[in-house]
């Protein structure tokens, strides 16, 4: 999939979430909990997302809670769900 700010249709958003493990759509986002023994593993990962996030320029909501972190991205311009967003979620994965 080419990295660029075009927004997907349902089947190829639909493919692409095969090839990722533990992401769904909710909200018109892709969204992904990830869990941690302690709250401050959580903030660490928080952190690091959000560093991810500024390397490639497109960035989540990430929602921390006690030893849980939710991460959740759409692309604004678009309107919808980009590669974009499949790029960061492999980022992500990458990073816990």
């Amino acid at each position: 999939m080419e990295l660029a700010y075009t927004k997907l249709n349902e089947e190829q958003v639909q493919k692409a979430l095969s090839d990722l493990p533990g992401w769904t759509i909710q909200n018109d986002k892709l969204t992904r909990t990830y869990t941690f023994e302690t709250y401050k593993e959580g903030i660490d990962f928080a952190v690091s997302v959000g560093n991810a996030a500024d390397v490639l320029n497109h960035h989540p909501d990430i929602h921390i809670g006690y030893c849980r972190v939710k991460v959740a991205v759409n692309t604004h311009d678009v309107n919808g769900i980009s590669p974009y967003d499949f790029e960061l979620a492999r980022r992500v994965d990458a990073i816990s």
